[in-house]
């Protein structure tokens, strides 16, 4: 027969479980190692280093606001690519911290977040909802930047590990490194890492 202390204890863990807490030890904060970038993560992944930085190709992006843009114009800024869609419950997490990071102002970053939805009419709502303001929103319903599981065949550095996912482009424009799923751009760990590639040069 169940004692009176161990009813109790198991409510509670019951209580906490549901109410979504984690009861796993919770992990060492990472170390970098000299001469790579600082160490940004979250409960399920890690911001990946590209190993030999890859071009990012020449294609004009449809974006929200009826023009186009190309990520090969930002050279001499960090970008923040974020591929995310409409169905993505972890996408409604990131943008809004997204968008603030592009309303802070920095001129050394530049932040722009690619919708993959294939119906275009879904997106300006879904942005509406959010507030989104400051975010550059742009279009790749045809997979032209990115692509799913993209190999060594296909001519961009972006494959779609994850939803959402974000890369990092240094300010020689190509692709550094990427972190899927929702990050806290907000955080000081993400500051870090921003700054260490925006203060990286040719020959680093």
């Amino acid at each position: 027969m169940m004692s009176d202390q161990t009813a109790t204890r198991r409510a509670f863990v019951a209580r906490l479980i549901g109410a979504g807490v984690s009861l796993a030890t919770p992990a060492m904060p990472a170390r970098a190692e000299p001469g790579a970038p600082p160490p940004f993560e979250t409960l399920r992944h890690q911001f990946t280093e590209l190993r030999g930085a890859l071009p990012v190709p020449s294609v004009p992006i449809p974006n929200l606001s009826g023009g186009v843009f190309d990520l090969t114009s930002f050279r001499g800024k960090v970008v923040l690519v974020n591929f995310w869609a409409t169905w993505c419950p972890a996408c409604r997490v990131e943008l809004p911290m997204l968008d603030q990071l592009a309303a802070s102002g920095r001129s050394d970053l530049a932040v722009i977040a690619i919708a993959t939805d294939h119906d275009r009419s879904k997106v300006a709502p879904f942005v509406k909802k959010l507030k989104l303001r400051k975010l550059a929103i742009g279009f790749d319903p045809g997979g032209l930047v990115a692509r799913a599981g993209a190999g060594a065949e296909v001519s961009t550095p972006f494959a779609l590990y994850g939803m959402p996912i974000s890369f990092l482009l240094g300010v020689t424009g190509q692709a550094e490194g990427y972190i899927a799923g929702e990050a806290d751009w907000l955080s000081g760990e993400a500051r870090q890492l921003l700054e260490y590639y925006a203060a990286a040069r040719p020959g680093d």
